[in-house]
C-alpha cells in the first residue's frame, strides 16, 4: 500500500464514492463498496482510525445494557452482529467471559439482573457459553480480588473483546478496501465539496507534503464520526438526524488480575464499569459525560471518578492512584438522536449507540452517524444499498466482502510457520505464540513474514526491536503495507505499544531504531517530532539523556 501512488490516483480518477473520515464506519463502507466492484475513495485528516475508534473498550458485545430499556430489536440485532464477527473473524474477535457484581440496593436483585442474561443468551441464539449465577462466596472464592462486602450476587456470561486493539480491527477494513482497488490516504484533508452537473468536486490538501488535490466522485459519503454535523453545516446538508456527544475515558494500568476474565461492575453513575484484560495490562473504565464538543481531554474529575470507582469495587492490596496510570484513552461517543422533538436534558444513560444514515437523494449525498464496531458489517451493508439506490452500479452486489482468509488458508500458515520453528524466536509478553499473532495481525501478507525468515540464516529478521515484543521483519512489513506517516501512527494505533508500555521504559536508542525501520532516512526527523507532541513532553528530557 503506497501512500504516494494513492495520493496520485485521488487526483487524477474520477471516483463512483468518495468517503470522508477512515473510521470504522469510513472503513467499512469503503471495503463493501471496494469489494463489489464499486470505484471508492477514502481520505481522512488524520491517521486512519484516529478519534472514536481508537478509544473503545475494545470489545464487540451485543448490548446486554439495552435490555433494561427495552430496546429488544436493538439487543437482537447487534447480537447477530456479534455472532456475525465471531465467526468470520475468529483471530479477531473472541469469546469472553463478563463477571459481573451486583451490589446491595441496587436497582434490581440479582438474580433478577441473572435471569435477564439468560435472556440476553437466547437472544444471541445460544452461540456463546451460557451464564451462571454467583453467589457473594463464589465471587470471592474465583476472584478474590472483587471486593464483596457490599455484595447481593453476580452473574458470569460471554460476549466479545479484541486481542489487539480497535484501531487495529478498524485498519483491517482499511486494507481490504486497498486490496480490492480502493484509491484511500491518511492525513488528507477535505477543504470544501461542491455538487454541480451530478459530480461532487471535493478540494482537499495532502497535509504531508501541502500538495492541493481535486478529487471527484457521483456520491460523497460523510462517514467523520463526531464530526459529521460539523462537515454538513459547512457544506450547507440538511439531515434528519444529529449527534450528541459523551466523552469516554479509560485508564489502562499494570495487571490487576491473572485471570484473562472482563469484570463488569454498576459505576456510582449508574452505568456498565469494566475492569478489561489487555495482555499483561488492565483497562479500567468508562465515564460517561455529557459534551458540547468532541475535542475532548481527560480531566483530574475523570480520573478521580475511575479510581474511586475502581478502589471501591475492588479489593486491591494498595489502592490505584494516578502514578499508578501508565496511558488514557479519551474520545467521544457520538449518539444519533433525531432532529425533530429531541430532549437533549433526557436520562443520558438511556441513549443507545444505534447508527442511522441519512440520504440527500438530490445531491447523491450520504451521512452516517452513531454505530459501534458490533454493528460494523451491517453498516458496510446500508451503505452499498444506499449508494446503489442512488444510481451507483454494484457490479459484484453478492460478493462477500469482510471475514479472514479461510481456515484451510490459516492450516497451511500454521504448517510453515512450525516447519520453520518460529513460535520458540521471540516471546510474547502474552504468552500467545507468535505464529497465532502475526496471522491475526497480518492475514495473508504474514506469508511474507515466513518467506523472510526463511531466507534469513541468521534468523536477525525474528528477533525482537528494542523493548518490544514486535519483530523487524514485521515493522518492515508494516512500514511497506500500513501508510505509517508518524511514530505515533505505529506506537498507538497500528500497535498498542504506548497504551501498555511505561515510556521511561524506552530510551532514545531504542525509539530510533524503530523509527530507522519505519522510515529510514526520515527516522530522526520523525523521532523528535514524537518526542515533542504534548503527549511526551513530560518524557522527552529523560529520553534525550538516556540517548
Amino acid at each position: 500500500m503506497k501512500r504516494a501512488e494513492h495520493i496520485e490516483n485521488l487526483d487524477k480518477t474520477e471516483f463512483d464514492v468518495l468517503i470522508l473520515g477512515g473510521g470504522i464506519n469510513g472503513a467499512v463502507a469503503a471495503a463493501a463498496l471496494a469489494g463489489k466492484g464499486v470505484k471508492v475513495a477514502l481520505i481522512d485528516k488524520d491517521d486512519f482510525a484516529s478519534g472514536c475508534s481508537s478509544n473503545s473498550s475494545n470489545l464487540a458485545w451485543g448490548g446486554i445494557k439495552y435490555l433494561e430499556s427495552g430496546e429488544l430489536l436493538l439487543v437482537s440485532k447487534l447480537c447477530r452482529s456479534r455472532n456475525h464477527l465471531m465467526r468470520y473473524y475468529p483471530s479477531s474477535v473472541k469469546e469472553i467471559r463478563f463477571f459481573t457484581t451486583i451490589r446491595k440496593g441496587f436497582r434490581m436483585p440479582a438474580f433478577m439482573v441473572y435471569l435477564g442474561a439468560l435472556f440476553y443468551w437466547l437472544i444471541g441464539a445460544f452461540r456463546t457459553r451460557a451464564p451462571r449465577y454467583l453467589t457473594p462466596r463464589r465471587i470471592r472464592d474465583e476472584e478474590p480480588v472483587i471486593a464483596t462486602e457490599k455484595v447481593a450476587g453476580g452473574l458470569e456470561y460471554s460476549d466479545c473483546y479484541l486481542p489487539d486493539n480497535d484501531s487495529r480491527f478498524v485498519f483491517r477494513f482499511i486494507r481490504a478496501a486497498a486490496e480490492q482497488g480502493c484509491s484511500t490516504a491518511n492525513y488528507v484533508e477535505a477543504l470544501d465539496s461542491h455538487f454541480a452537473a451530478g459530480q461532487w468536486t471535493t478540494q482537499a490538501r495532502d497535509c504531508v507534503s501541502g500538495k492541493e488535490l481535486t478529487i471527484r466522485s457521483r456520491v460523497l459519503i460523510n462517514a467523520c464520526g463526531p464530526w459529521v454535523d460539523h462537515y454538513n453545516r459547512q457544506l450547507g446538508v440538511e439531515t434528519e438526524h444529529h449527534h450528541l456527544f459523551s466523552k469516554g475515558v479509560h485508564l489502562i494500568v499494570d495487571r490487576i488480575t491473572d485471570h484473562d476474565r472482563v469484570l463488569a461492575f454498576f459505576a456510582s453513575d449508574g452505568r456498565l464499569f469494566f475492569v478489561i484484560p489487555m495482555g499483561q495490562k488492565t483497562c479500567i473504565g468508562t465515564t460517561d459525560t455529557p459534551v458540547k464538543n468532541p475535542r475532548v481531554e481527560v480531566t483530574e474529575e475523570d480520573r478521580r471518578f475511575i479510581l474511586d470507582n475502581v478502589n471501591q469495587l475492588l479489593d486491591l492490596a494498595t489502592p490505584l492512584s494516578t502514578e499508578d496510570v501508565i496511558a488514557e484513552r479519551c474520545g467521544v461517543r457520538p449518539l444519533a438522536v433525531a432532529q425533530v422533538g429531541v430532549d437533549e436534558n433526557r436520562d443520558w444513560l438511556k441513549l443507545s449507540r444505534r447508527h442511522a444514515i441519512d440520504v440527500d437523494e438530490d445531491k447523491a449525498y450520504v451521512s452516517i452517524f452513531g454505530g459501534k464496531l458490533t454493528d460494523c458489517i451491517n453498516v458496510g451493508e446500508e451503505v452499498v444499498a444506499q449508494v446503489r439506490s442512488l444510481g451507483v452500479d454494484v457490479p459484484k452486489p453478492r460478493q462477500v466482502w469482510y471475514g479472514e482468509p479461510l481456515p484451510e488458508r490459516k492450516g497451511q500458515f500454521m504448517e510453515k510457520a512450525a516447519a520453520l520453528k518460529i513460535d520458540g524466536m521471540i516471546q510474547t509478553l502474552s504468552g500467545e505464540a507468535l505464529s497465532e499473532r502475526i496471522w491475526r495481525r497480518y492475514g495473508e501478507f504474514a506469508w511474507e513474514l515466513l518467506d523472510e525468515i526463511a531466507a534469513d540464516p541468521k534468523q536477525a529478521l525474528a528477533k525482537p526491536v528494542a523493548i518490544i515484543e514486535y519483530t523487524r521483519c514485521e515493522l518492515k512489513l508494516m512500514a511497506r503495507t500500513e501508510m505509517i506517516v508518524t511514530l505515533d501512527d505505529f506506537m498507538r494505533r497500528r500497535s498498542k505499544v504506548a497504551q501498555v508500555t511505561r515510556m521511561e521504559a524506552m530510551d532514545r536508542r531504542g525509539l530510533l531504531e524503530i523509527c530507522e525501520i519505519l522510515f529510514g532516512a526520515h527516522a530522526e526527523s520523525r523521532l523528535e517530532e514524537y518526542l515533542a507532541s504534548p503527549a511526551f513532553e513530560a518524557a522527552q528530557n529523560e529520553l534525550r539523556v538516556s540517548g
